[in-house]
């Protein structure tokens, strides 16, 4: 007998029984999003490498380790999408979309990125991301920021803790990363092998290290904070003010850098520690060089992404948050008249009721044995349609979550029985 083929590591199944949390998680994203004004834009899944080289940095770990790269039959190198603020600045410029115009963008879909799997972190992993082009000031930085809390309000989520800082302008990081090196160049022998090789390469990538031998050394090292100028300082502190004012309780981490090179000014992380080593729910900043190194003209850019993955984990250890995902209504129809009236009854009801889940048997049976399926679907209600009731113009409805005694309503008002009692 020929192996089964098994899914590729790091990359999962969403099954039907785990798919209504889903739905459930992206419908109300979508609809927070629909109310800042906020629209989809979808990218494709690969992406010509050079993008991901110019916006990413050739030296992080993503295009370092992690990215799928190959070679499509033209020659060209292809990559997956690691991420997806890249393809949408690429996209943006392509059609046009930043020529004297404001854009609030936002996209799903997944990524890929060869890491090793481990609980909330996967190869394949789903994003939701949002982009706003063309706006300069903290007060777009402040609306995305919002966003983001109304998210955690409307799916009842709690512990998370906004962590913010800024990165200054790309003159500003240049001097701060002199400095940091010339520091962390004096205590070399205290630095792990991972942070040797980003000394000459990503310094400031050192300042997020894990590595707890490294702690106390990095809360001694120099703050970019002490080299801005005055307009990242006064772009920092109307951000802070913002949020003050909209009552999102904060904390300012100087040692927040982000893993990707086109950051500037702003950046923040949603955090929590629920979820272990992975604790990063939410994370975003400004990138307001990024149109111009990709070959467009100077825009002003700001964006954040969320791991679908880690969300759902939270919202399933918080089970009053969790939907459900079982149907309201199982139809049983008993005996061929029953069988040709019930499809009809079924698409009436769907017509007048566009919110109703409703299972209707097929494959025929025996009443005991669809009563047993309607049973085990999970469903609220079993629609019991059999020759006797369909000659009286009735359908039997059976709760099958409770113990309440059997019903027959009239099919002229099942519809309206079934709007009250759902």
């Amino acid at each position: 007998m020929a192996k089964n083929i098994q899914a590729i590591r790091g990359m999962h199944d969403i099954l039907p029984e785990n798919s209504a949390l889903w739905l459930s998680l992206e419908a109300r994203i979508m609809a927070v999003l629909a109310g800042y004004g906020y629209q989809e834009i979808r990218t494709p899944i690969a992406e010509m490498t050079e993008l991901f080289r110019r916006s990413i940095g050739d030296v992080t770990d993503i295009v370092e380790k992690e990215m799928y790269t190959f070679d499509d039959r033209n020659g060209d190198s292809l990559t997956l999408r690691p991420e997806g603020t890249a393809g949408c600045v690429r996209a943006g410029i392509q059609n046009g979309l930043f020529h004297n115009q404001t854009q609030r963008l936002w996209y799903r879909g997944p990524m890929f990125r060869h890491e090793r799997p481990q609980k909330g972190r996967y190869r394949q992993f789903y994003q939701i991301g949002v982009e706003a082009f063309g706006l300069e000031g903290p007060d777009i930085d402040l609306e995305v920021i919002a966003i983001t809390r109304r998210f955690w309000k409307v799916l009842r989520l709690e512990g998370l803790q906004l962590q913010i800082n800024t990165l200054g302008t790309a003159d500003e990081r240049l001097i701060y990363r002199e400095r940091l090196v010339a520091y962390l160049s004096t205590h070399k022998e205290m630095l792990d092998n991972e942070s040797r090789h980003r000394l000459q390469t990503n310094p400031l990538r050192i300042l997020d290290s894990k590595n707890p031998h490294m702690r106390e050394l990095i809360e001694q090292a120099p703050t970019l904070m002490e080299y801005l100028g005055e307009a990242s300082r006064r772009h920092f502190e109307g951000l802070c003010s913002g949020l003050r004012s909209l009552g999102i309780d904060y904390v300012v981490n100087p040692r927040l850098v982000r893993g990707l090179d086109y950051y500037a000014r702003t950046v923040f992380e949603w955090v929590t520690d629920r979820l272990g080593a992975q604790g990063t729910v939410c994370a975003g900043g400004r990138y307001d060089g990024l149109v111009e190194q990709l070959g467009g003209r100077a825009t002003p850019a700001v964006g954040f992404a969320m791991g679908l993955e880690r969300l759902i984990l939270l919202l399933e250890q918080q089970p009053e948050s969790l939907p459900v995902g079982v149907p309201d209504a199982y139809m049983v129809m008993v005996g061929e008249a029953a069988q040709a009236a019930g499809p009809q009854l079924a698409e009436t009801l769907r017509d007048r009721l566009p919110a109703l889940r409703m299972l209707c048997h097929c494959g025929g049976g025996s009443f005991k044995s669809q009563f047993k399926k309607a049973d085990r679907s999970g469903a609220r209600y079993a629609l019991i349609l059999g020759e006797e009731e369909l000659n009286r113009g009735v359908i039997g409805i059976k709760p099958l979550r409770d113990d309440s005694e059997q019903q027959q309503v009239g099919l002229a008002g099942l519809a309206e029985y079934l709007q009250a009692h759902l």
